[in-house]
């Protein structure tokens, strides 16, 4: 496949907001900005862009992003107003936020036609988006609150794909939080039994069937446990008439999935003792483990089992838009029951699955992997007729 010089334009996407508090660090109170790059080839001109964001990590110069653009797809890096921190982080709002990115590119860039790209945490956020931008059901947030989605004239896309996607954020981090602790205000006093970083628990990899059972529901309780003490304390705020009022707290133990040290659960090419973000035993208490920083708001929008609403299975059987679905063999993230998952709940038939053998991730150190999953991404598009 030919590969094209590229450039880079940044973009400034800013629209009002009207919140009963800021829920960001920086930037005017009452205005959103969102910073996005436009990585498209040189002298090729196009009304088609592949567009690109995450709920909280930045992605501008992810190997894949660069590879299409390369491959000659116009392509669109979107930051959602939570970048870099998920602390206060609402679902909901991070919606928006791709909906203001859209209308960016069809407004005032002049783009014609729209294809979401669904990287890791943003497949569950494209899906969600399309659901609810083809038919918009929320109201409000799973506490009760703003933003109401139904009335955001969110603009669909005309595609969606999935690379290296995770059902949902909630889902995902329940099946790696920590149920040995067994109390929030001790977490350094851990069920031996559960503690599957403890050199002496007698369930020792490969895990049975029914250690793997008592540990999947252990992490549920553990989720449940924490939601009921989350709106516990937002009844007490509002009983006594606070009712915006936050609380941040931190999830000790957050990277202790079994799959980490047993690779023949959920098997795909990673290795043993390892994980996306390094060594699990050490992530599982570090300060860049997953959901490590909360508020009240923001578990129940995202971290929540059972309150949720970016759930990518519960929104893939919503859309209509054809869906093209990547798997990495090798993936350290995202095991393969996640890509099934996602592509069995697309329920109409316009949809395809590929995988990239040996691919880890983030194609760090593989370029010739995120080239192949760029040319499967550009020839799925060439074939549904989006690019010109």
């Amino acid at each position: 496949m030919k590969s094209y010089p590229t450039e880079r334009i940044p973009i400034l996407i800013k629209f009002e907001e009207k919140a009963a508090f800021k829920d960001t660090y920086a930037g005017e109170i009452g205005v959103v900005t969102l910073t996005a790059h436009l990585i498209r080839p040189v002298g090729k001109p196009s009304k088609t862009v592949a567009v690109f964001m995450h709920p909280s990590a930045s992605g501008a110069y992810l190997p894949l992003v660069i590879a299409l653009a390369k491959a000659g797809v116009h392509t669109m890096w979107c930051e959602s107003r939570y970048r870099g921190s998920d602390v206060a982080l609402i679902m909901e709002k991070v919606v928006i936020d791709l909906g203001n990115g859209i209308k960016e590119l069809k407004t005032r860039l002049g783009y014609e036609t729209i294809v979401l790209g669904g990287w890791s945490g943003g497949g569950s956020l494209s899906l969600f988006f399309q659901a609810e931008a083809e038919n918009p059901t929320l109201t409000e947030t799973p506490a009760g609150e703003p933003p109401d989605l139904t009335i955001q004239e969110l603009v669909p896309a005309d595609g969606i794909m999935l690379i290296a996607a995770h059902v949902a954020r909630h889902r995902t981090f329940t099946e790696w939080i920590d149920p040995s602790i067994t109390d929030e205000s001790m977490p350094q006093e851990r069920d031996p039994e559960l503690n599957i970083f403890n050199p002496d628990n007698t369930n020792q990899p490969p895990y049975t069937e029914e250690f793997l059972a008592r540990f999947r529901a252990a992490q549920i309780t553990r989720n449940r446990r924490i939601t009921s003490f989350v709106r516990d304390k937002l009844d007490e705020y509002r009983a006594n008439g606070e009712l915006h009022r936050e609380y941040s707290f931190v999830v000790h133990g957050t990277m202790a999935d079994p799959r980490w040290l047993d690779p023949t659960i959920d098997p795909n090419g990673r290795k043993s003792n390892w994980c996306f973000l390094g060594d699990p035993k050490i992530v599982n208490d570090s300060p860049i483990g997953v959901g490590r920083y909360s508020s009240l708001r923001s578990w129940l929008s995202q971290w929540s089992y059972d309150d949720a609403n970016g759930d990518g299975l519960a929104s893939a059987g919503r859309i209509t838009v054809p869906v093209l679905v990547l798997g990495n063999t090798a993936d350290d993230g995202i095991t393969p029951s996640h890509t099934k998952a996602l592509y069995e709940a697309v329920t109409h038939d316009d949809k395809e699955l590929h995988w990239i053998q040996g691919a880890n991730h983030y194609y760090f150190g593989q370029p010739e992997k995120s080239a192949e999953a760029a040319a499967l991404c550009k020839d799925w598009m060439q074939k549904k007729g989006f690019l010109n």
